[in-house]
């Protein structure tokens, strides 16, 4: 258990700083900073460092075994980057994804494809990610359709023409903003 709890403190770190390298292209900073503090938290941690597999997440190897992933629930539950953090079953239109947020999910899904796929990453496997799993997420439609449209442009464009808060701005503010919710959220 110990090697797999350094092993995984290592995956954290490689993650964490991806991450925060995209927040700051983006213009984020302290997101990428305080991304995924929780994952040090004993309920993550724990159970992250038990079911350490290096090449997938330990919290579905968890659930594959329990049928459960405690660590999970905890860390959607904290983190606001999270689509199923803004879940809730009762609204009718699910909220809208806060922009930070939505620029931190997207920094956070590449830099964990990126963290898993290691050398054999491709910017394509993003994309193909969300599209399997992320989109799935009960969540506001423009939100997905900004993570989607972002997606795609890396894609098409490379990482230097999305990872800059311009690009993430406008892109934003196209699809998830009325001309009102522009302007209360200074995007304009």
């Amino acid at each position: 258990m110990i090697g797999r709890a350094f092993k995984h403190i290592a995956l954290v770190t490689r993650h964490k700083w991806a991450v925060f390298i995209h927040c700051v292209k983006c213009g984020i900073p302290l997101r990428g900073l305080l991304h995924d503090l929780s994952k040090f938290s004993p309920t993550e941690f724990f159970e992250s460092a038990k079911y350490y597999h290096g090449s997938r997440s330990p919290l579905a190897v968890c659930r594959e075994k329990k049928g459960l992933s405690m660590a999970w629930l905890h860390h959607k539950g904290r983190n606001k980057h999270h689509l199923e953090y803004w879940v809730d079953e009762d609204c009718k239109v699910p909220p809208l994804v806060p922009y930070k947020y939505a620029v931190e999910c997207v920094c956070d899904k590449l830099a964990a494809t990126k963290t898993y796929r290691g050398k054999s990453y491709t910017p394509d496997m993003a994309l193909a990610h969300f599209r399997r799993y992320g989109n799935k997420v009960h969540t506001n439609e423009r939100t997905l359709a900004f993570i989607d449209k972002v997606f795609s442009d890396l894609c098409e464009l490379g990482e230097k023409a999305i990872l800059n808060k311009k690009y993430m701005k406008a892109t934003y503010a196209a699809i998830c903003l009325t001309e009102s919710d522009t302007e209360k959220e200074g995007l304009s």
